[in-house]
């Protein structure tokens, strides 16, 4: 074990049919002319860094739509979760996992460690450090697939845009997480709301409501900095919280069905009600809404409060209809139905990555994934200040959720402390707070 120190729109239907169906289709992949990558083979290596159960997910998704790909690194702040990941990916594709001891890396370095074995960049941890891992990647030359969200905070998104037009430069491949860019049934619905078949759109309803996220009690035998890093998506200056976290597939989606259009500007509301002595200090609820100069609005929803209703779902509503693109219908005169082929989405994404990165042309998702990740940033640092706040303040704005990325360290303060019963403070204050 080594250590460490510490398409907008896609295009016409054809294309959309014939992306999807190459999601799918392996046999398709191995008429692909193979460049030559490491060691002078066909061979690309991947790496991952976090191990949590995401980016185990993005490797096996990598794996299963590139037969060429092989695992090679991997990292986290945790060496046990190095090693169970490891033994459990090697079960579940005992062909394509070849990580040796020498290359399982912990602790705060390890990132560098596995940059420098690959050639392409798994990236799904905290989000607080994306923005760094992705520049670092491509500032070495390395194609990189990076998780949602990709920044938390204004500070994290201007080093995504800058690492992603770096990444142009150099003609290197960025992949997002925002999987629903490869679905096939939304891909087809929103092509079809881009042709005008619901007419022009009024409103969308956007809703991420479920119950709470990751753990909710206190890991016993852990010191204070551990509990957070173990547990990022219970801290906000770790996660961003929940509109930053999860509600970005929902907002990505309605950016998408308004064809890249951003907020004027926005109000939300949110807070820490229900079980008040979860682990964390992130808020239980959330409550965006989005003003466009088209005259469009956009309602998003978000919670994480046992017990209650559920619902996940988009809900585009226009002029001449309403379109459920997560269910791939269209209601109204111009009544439709999905019926095209299915697949993951999740291994859609790696294969058209992939297939990118072997052609020569890699893709780059810079544009939408910073345009919907800023957009989620605005809302959940409007939920926190109680603010209305404006596009253009926000995109000005240089505010980070403190601790710089840069500065975190296994030996600094905790970010956050608990009380006597264990109860930490609300991340937030909403008509106290200050951000942007």
């Amino acid at each position: 074990m080594r250590t460490g120190v510490d398409t907008r729109r896609a295009g016409r239907r054809d294309f959309l049919k014939a992306t999807t169906a190459a999601g799918i289709g392996a046999a398709a992949r191995l008429t692909i002319a193979r460049s030559a990558h490491a060691a002078g083979n066909d061979t690309i290596r991947i790496g991952m860094v976090g191990c949590g159960g995401r980016c185990s997910g993005a490797a096996v998704d990598a794996m299963t739509a590139d037969p060429g790909t092989r695992l090679v690194a991997m990292s986290d702040l945790f060496a046990d979760r190095v090693q169970s990941k490891r033994q459990l990916l090697k079960t579940t594709k005992p062909e394509q996992v070849a990580v040796d001891d020498d290359h399982c890396f912990e602790g705060l370095d390890g990132y560098r460690h596995v940059i420098d074995s690959v050639d392409v960049v798994l990236v799904a941890c905290a989000a607080k450090f994306h923005p760094m891992y992705l520049k670092a990647a491509v500032d070495a030359g390395k194609h990189v697939f990076v998780e949602k969200p990709h920044a938390i905070d204004p500070s994290g998104i201007k080093v995504v845009v800058a690492a992603c037009e770096a990444a142009k430069q150099k003609n290197i491949g960025v992949m997002s997480g925002l999987q629903s860019r490869y679905d096939g049934a939304i891909r087809e619905t929103i092509e079809r709301v881009h042709d005008g078949r619901i007419g022009e759109i009024i409103a969308i309803e956007e809703n991420f409501i479920r119950g709470p996220y990751g753990n909710i009690a206190r890991p016993p035998g852990m010191r204070e900095l551990e509990v957070q890093y173990g547990n990022q998506y219970r801290f906000s200056w770790l996660c961003g919280d929940d509109v930053t976290q999860s509600l970005v597939h929902n907002v990505d989606r309605a950016t998408w069905a308004l064809n890249g259009e951003t907020p004027v500007d926005c109000h939300g509301m949110g807070g820490r009600s229900g079980v008040q002595n979860l682990l964390g200090d992130v808020f239980d609820h959330h409550a965006v809404v989005y003003r466009y100069a088209s005259g469009a609005r956009v309602y998003a929803f978000c919670r994480t409060t046992p017990n209650c209703y559920n619902e996940s779902s988009s809900i585009i509503l226009g002029s001449k209809g309403i379109a459920y693109p997560l269910g791939g219908r269209i209601t109204g005169p111009n009544e439709w139905k999905y019926s095209g082929p299915g697949g993951s989405p999740y291994v859609a994404e790696h294969d058209a990555f992939f297939r990118s990165i072997r052609a020569g042309t890699p893709l780059n998702c810079g544009d939408y994934m910073a345009r919907s990740t800023l957009v989620v940033i605005m809302g959940q640092l409007s939920c926190y200040s109680g603010r209305e706040l404006r596009w253009d303040e926000v995109t000005a704005s240089d505010f980070c959720l403190a601790p710089k990325p840069e500065e975190c360290t296994w030996e600094m303060e905790p970010p956050t402390k608990p009380d006597a019963q264990g109860i930490y403070p609300v991340c937030a204050m909403p008509g106290v707070t200050t951000n942007v």
